[in-house]
């Protein structure tokens, strides 16, 4: 079973790693994501996945105010760096948890403090390991996208040494970006920070829902853009862009010419050509962009029950996918360009809830059908794809993600990372 989702990774941009052997796991993580997502394995995978709010109790990562709450955090970390930033925590030390009694303990006081997450008092020396620093150091995993479990193990520490002169820099390459994106937004708006691989629902200024996303890997970015909602697609075909079946597609085929039917891809002589017999084509020397090649609805396809989508020059688009364990990743950067999304159908039934014939059940039943179906999305939600390594929630609160596609310090604001606007879908 692990040979055949393997192969049905690679033709149709969905990866099961959360399948693999551990040691095959760390093979495949280093030969296809490279020493980037393999140095952050060491951060635990969330304890949760989408959440659905409506009591306040977490913040969008976007709002039109975003921005002057990031000219303020901007003042605060030149102050702190002025004054010659923060203390570095030793690395070789055991992991620390909640009554744990060392002297690291005091200098975590120091390091937390300094950020806003402890007041300073006459106990900010202590040596004891209390409540208020456990849930003062779990508020620092949370912001900074670790697993907030309160302990001090080597992720954390290596989160607290980067120096207050790195983060100034990322919250000053993240201004820029934070202006452009809070443009316009309105009332009803979605945005996937990439980083982050999380996407934000956002009504009247609170929170809907926040969800796990899959995003493009490092040699295959996301872009960076501004939209709107146009579409829904209900068990949409999956197109192969050439730079797939040049490196995914035709070597299969090379080797075994029936994946495609085990895939249920179809081959077409040309777009909108006549279906081919792909058992009498001589695949040696094919051309990747000769043939056209269709996965049809089902069980295998790669977008799984639905795609969300958006005018765009980049080909990208939202969609399900049937490989959900890879939501579970703490570096979710596996896909070719396209983003992935978490519990699709509450983002869907958010997307269609002003259209009275498209209820929830509906939603479902659309999904469980096996159909083609296509609903346009008149004056739809706001959409940004966003590359936030850096941003400053309405409490003031800083938060902090990898820069996984070194943008930071480039001057990147928007458009396709390295260019490669073909390798996307999927």
């Amino acid at each position: 079973m692990t040979t055949f989702l393997t192969r049905r990774a690679t033709l149709a941009c969905m990866l099961t790693t959360a399948l693999m052997p551990s040691a095959a796991m760390a093979e495949w993580r280093e030969r296809n994501l490279g020493p980037f997502t393999t140095n952050f394995n060491s951060r635990p995978a969330p304890p949760t996945r989408t959440q659905v709010v409506r009591d306040g109790s977490l913040l969008p990562m976007l709002t039109a105010e975003s921005p002057a709450h990031m000219r303020l955090a901007i003042a605060r970390y030149e102050i702190i760096v002025s004054r010659g930033g923060w203390p570095m925590l030793p690395t070789d030390s055991r992991i620390l948890v909640k009554g744990s009694e060392n002297p690291t303990v005091a200098v975590l006081r120091q390091r937390l403090a300094l950020e806003n997450y402890l007041p300073y008092q006459a106990g900010a020396l202590s040596t004891k390991f209390d409540d208020g620093l456990k849930s003062a150091l779990q508020q620092y995993q949370t912001n900074t996208g670790l697993y907030a479990h309160g302990r001090l193990d080597l992720a954390t520490v290596k989160e607290l040494n980067i120096t207050a002169v790195a983060r100034l820099a990322t919250l000053k390459a993240n201004l820029p970006r934070i202006e452009d994106y809070a443009k316009d937004l309105g009332t009803r708006y979605i945005v996937v920070n990439v980083p982050a691989g999380q996407l934000d629902v956002v009504q009247d200024g609170v929170l809907f829902s926040r969800h796990n996303i899959i995003v493009g890997k490092v040699d295959r970015p996301t872009p960076v853009l501004k939209s709107k909602i146009s579409a829904i697609n209900f068990n949409p075909y999956w197109n192969a862009p050439v730079s797939i079946v040049k490196k995914d597609i035709l070597p299969k085929v090379r080797q075994n010419v029936g994946i495609l039917k085990e895939l249920n891809i179809k081959v077409f002589d040309g777009y909108g050509g006549p279906e081919v017999d792909p058992t009498k084509i001589d695949w040696s020397n094919v051309a990747p962009d000769r043939y056209f090649f269709r996965q049809d609805p089902g069980k295998d396809n790669a977008m799984a029950t639905v795609k969300i989508n958006f005018p765009n020059p980049y080909a990208v688009y939202m969609h399900d996918t049937p490989v959900k364990q890879l939501f579970t990743e703490s570096s979710r950067y596996f896909s070719s360009g396209c983003v992935r999304v978490d519990k699709v159908s509450i983002l869907v039934d958010w997307i269609l809830k002003n259209q009275p014939d498209w209820s929830p059940d509906k939603v479902k039943q659309a999904q469980d059908s096996g159909e083609r179906i296509d609903v346009k999305v008149p004056d739809g939600p706001q959409l940004r794809f966003a590359y936030l390594t850096a941003w400053v929630t309405d409490n003031d609160q800083t938060h902090f993600r990898p820069d996984i596609y070194s943008l930071d310090g480039t001057g990147f604001v928007s458009g396709q990372p390295e260019g490669h606007p073909e390798e996307k879908s999927g």
